[in-house]
């Protein structure tokens, strides 16, 4: 399954780029489950982003390797590959997005969360759908505020 998601910034790329660090990612987590950093290296190949799930009855590692990061002109991405995950799910690649809005007299960027993920039976790949969907829709607003234009 894909979720793919946009939200337009009021920074430059450069910016949003550099306000890609541990702060953001404290500000990102969701409400539930709660997640406690284990370990977050950070954004480029060899990283790796170490979570731990807390569902109340239990605890889930969530374990993903950065595996690819560019930079252009237009646009910086860095991709996150789930290496040990929640029972629920088999597969995870994010690709975190950064693309230059070309408009004029502004610096605006475009926040791209491309999600693929599996569960490993179509049917439960449907029910976390609009679960996982919420997670990541959850983030709009933050993006907004954490990079408004600077006045």
């Amino acid at each position: 399954m894909r979720i793919r998601l946009s939200t337009p910034v009021e920074q430059p790329l450069s910016a949003v780029w550099a306000g890609f660090d541990r702060s953001l990612f404290d500000q990102l987590s969701p409400p539930f489950p709660p997640v406690d950093v284990v370990r977050f290296d950070g954004c480029l190949p060899g990283d790796v982003v170490h979570l731990r799930l807390n569902f109340l009855l239990f605890r889930q590692d969530w374990i993903s390797d950065i595996t690819d990061q560019q930079t252009s002109e237009d646009e910086i991405f860095f991709v996150d590959q789930g290496v040990k995950l929640p029972f629920f799910l088999s597969y995870w690649q994010h690709r975190h997005g950064l693309c230059r809005l070309p408009q004029p007299g502004k610096n605006q960027t475009l926040v791209i969360d491309d999600i693929t993920f599996k569960t490993g039976f179509l049917l439960t790949d449907y029910l976390f759908y609009p679960l996982l969907w919420l997670q990541f829709v959850y983030r709009k607003p933050i993006y907004k505020r954490v990079f408004r234009a600077r006045t």
